[in-house]
């Protein structure tokens, strides 16, 4: 229960961060680029790119690379933007931490970690996308769940709807 009411409190606070009370604020405007994953981290992606034998993925100015499997149309998401996505994570040794069932995650985007605000700012609605993230873009040095310290994530992300 408690970790219940700690999400929604930070979820009311994420929507209350991207709440616009004057039309020329610009409170949602992002630099996809301003955080950098070390050069190190980089490395380590692109040698697990290239021995897993990947070479259609992009790098991206963060030092994420990525793959867009369909670009997707109309709504284009900002930051601060609600996203419903189908999603699968995994970890370079075909672990899945995380996945969707059968229906879609709603998520405000700006309360995500920073690969996947990078990540789904390249496609549009009925997107989808593979992102190869370095650890500082996921979930750093940090254990989180089943995720070990400094993992490499890869996700599969299907963008459904953007609000």
């Amino acid at each position: 229960m408690m970790k219940y009411l700690v999400l929604l409190c930070l979820y009311s606070a994420c929507v209350l961060s991207c709440y616009k009370k004057d039309v020329n604020t610009t409170s949602c405007d992002y630099d996809p680029c301003a955080l950098k994953a070390p050069a190190a981290e980089v490395t380590r992606v692109e040698n697990y790119l290239s021995g897993a034998g990947i070479t259609t993925a992009i790098k991206h100015c963060s030092g994420l690379y990525y793959s867009i499997t369909s670009a997707g149309a109309d709504k284009s998401p900002t930051v601060c933007s609600f996203v419903s996505v189908n999603y699968k994570g995994t970890l370079t040794d075909g672990t899945v931490f995380d996945k969707t069932g059968t229906t879609p995650a709603n998520f405000n985007l700006v309360s995500l970690i920073d690969g996947w605000k990078k990540g789904i700012l390249l496609i549009k609605k009925g997107g989808k996308i593979t992102l190869y993230l370095p650890p500082t873009l996921g979930y750093g040095a940090a254990q989180n769940g089943n995720i070990p310290p400094n993992s490499i994530l890869i996700f599969d992300i299907e963008l459904v709807d953007v609000q």
